[in-house]
Parts: C-alpha cells; structure tokens; sequence
C-alpha cells in the first residue's frame, strides 16, 4: 500500500462518515439559528429561502445519519437483504424537501417581486458569508463519500446547494448596498430555488431508478452477457436479472446452460463467472443457476408472468 493510501485510510479511521454527518448537523443548527434570525431583522427573502434551506439541510443529514446507522443492521429473516434501502428511502425524501423548498421560494419571489420589500443589506451580507464558510465546510466534510452513497450523496446536496444559495445572497447583498436595488434579492433567489430544484430531481430520479429495480446505468447488459459466454464450458448465458440492492451495491440472478457435467467441475465454471462479474462489472452479489438442458425459452431475459398453474421454470 503507498503512503497515500495509507494516509488516507488513517484518516477515514480518525474521521468515520457517522461523525462527519454528527459535525454537519452541528454546523447547520448553528448557521441556521444565525440565518433565520438575520433574516427576520434584515427582511431578506434570499436569507430568508437560505435559513430555509439549511433547515432542510439539519432534517437531511440527520435522516442520513438514520439510515447510515440501519444500514449497518445485518440481515435477519424478515430482512434478508438487510437495511440498505433504508438510505435510498431517505435520499428520495431529502430529494422532495429539496423540490418542496424550491417550489416555496418561487412562490415567495412571486409575491415580493409584485412589491419589493426594503432590505437591510448591511445586516445579511457578515451573516451570508458566515453562511458560505459553514455550508462549505459541510460539504467538504461530506465531498469525499457522496461520490459512493446515494444517502450521503442527498445531504452533500443540501449543503452544497446550500453554499451556492449563500454566494448568490452575498451578491444580492452587494448589489443592494451599491445600486439599491431591492429585486437583486428577488433574482438570486429564483437562481437558488432552480439550482435545488435540479439536484432534488436527479437524486429523486436516482433513488426511484433504485426502487423499481432497474439495471444499473454503467453496466451493458449484452456486453455482460457476451463476456460470461466466453467462458470455457459456457453454452448460454440467459433469464438475466440485474439490479441494485442499494446504488453501491448491484445484484445479478441468471440461468447457465452447461454440458451434463461433474458437481466439481460444473462448480469451477461458476466461480470463473462470478469472478468476471465481480472484476469486469463490479457484481459481487451473484445467483447462478447452473442447468445441462435448454429452458423452455432462452431469451437473455426473463419475461415474468402471472400464471394460473404452478411455474414450471423455477428459479434456485
């Protein structure tokens, strides 16, 4: 191992992600109480829609903390799969607090650009930039994880959604004090409302791809295909299932068709599959069914139909 790598696992032992999260939630309560309060003395919708936003950030990284905890549950008998979805659950929620929150500043933007307010702009403007130091820190806390977990990566989103709302409210600011020009608040608030509702949407989207079990986007399930067929005792490779548990973790059922064969041997062609599919398409959560007669159809998928009669072709 290099001593980068090192470096880094010595560094993820000193600083797990529960504790990252705990330390998110202490520094968005903190940010929170400032902004609101600023908000409510200053008179700015922009403040304002940020406290707002950061509320939905201590709601987020706490229901992260939640569902990063029950991940760790183990399968039980009526959970054989575990508690993975749990976050996926929660990635969904945290997306429609983010819509729902987007949707509030548009709606408040409306009826204040019919009649601009006078804004304290000398007052929002330290309390923004304490803002843009907190969100920004969260998000760095969070950075390095969001990029393999759907869960953590909703919560990065509030508070680098957040970090981008206090840089538009710092120049709202500025412009006021300049020009004085009160719709500058109203402008960068409709901006902070589009940019939230754009990452609720693509984590809802991603969680929801989850829930109904769809393929993984990076896998080409031809070319998965193709790949196993190329195996030494390999005649077919069809009745493929593949789905994700969790976005970090994807499964994959299938039937094999093989020559009538020893235990032993038909065994070593199946541990050359899942090799493949852990190495080549990072499936390390592999059923095979391993089978010397052609099925009754040998699509590479498995049409699955409501039957009368009891299903002939069972999976194992």
């Amino acid at each position: 191992m290099s001593p980068v790598s090192s470096k880094k696992t010595t560094s993820d032992k000193q600083m797990p992600v529960s504790k990252k999260l705990k330390l998110g939630i202490l520094f968005s309560g903190i940010i929170l109480l400032a902004e609101f309060i600023g908000a409510l003395v200053s008179n700015s919708l922009a403040l304002l829609s940020d406290a707002g936003h950061v509320l939905t950030d201590v709601l987020a990284l706490s229901l992260s903390y939640f569902a990063l905890m029950q991940a760790k549950r183990p399968s039980n008998f009526k959970m054989t799969f575990g508690y993975h979805r749990i976050g996926v659950l929660v990635a969904i929620l945290n997306s429609i607090s983010l819509i729902g929150i987007a949707v509030f500043i548009f709606y408040e933007s409306f009826q204040r650009f019919q009649n601009p307010p006078e804004i304290n702009a000398g007052l929002v403007l330290p309390v923004a930039l304490l803002g843009l130091a907190t969100n920004l820190t969260v998000a760095l806390i969070l950075h390095r994880e969001q990029k393999e977990n759907l869960n953590i990566k909703s919560a990065f989103w509030h508070a680098a959604g957040d970090a981008l709302a206090s840089v538009g409210v710092i120049i709202s600011a500025v412009v006021i004090i300049i020009s004085g020009n009160y719709l500058a608040d109203i402008v960068v608030s409709i901006i902070i409302g589009l940019i939230i509702s754009l990452g609720g949407v693509n984590i809802f989207r991603q969680g929801l791809r989850v829930i109904l079990e769809a393929s993984p986007k990076d896998i080409n399930l031809n070319q998965l295909a193709d790949s196993v067929k190329t195996i030494p005792g390999v005649k077919d490779f069809h009745h493929i299932h593949i789905w994700s548990i969790s976005p970090e973790i994807h499964a994959l059922s299938a039937h094999v068709l093989i020559d009538d064969c020893p235990v032993s041997q038909a065994d070593d062609i199946r541990q050359h599959i899942e090799t493949i599919l852990k190495e080549s398409f990072a499936l390390s959560h592999v059923t095979l069914q391993m089978e010397c007669q052609v099925c009754r159809t040998n699509d590479i998928l498995c049409q699955l139909e409501i039957e009368q009669k009891p299903h002939l072709h069972k999976h194992h």
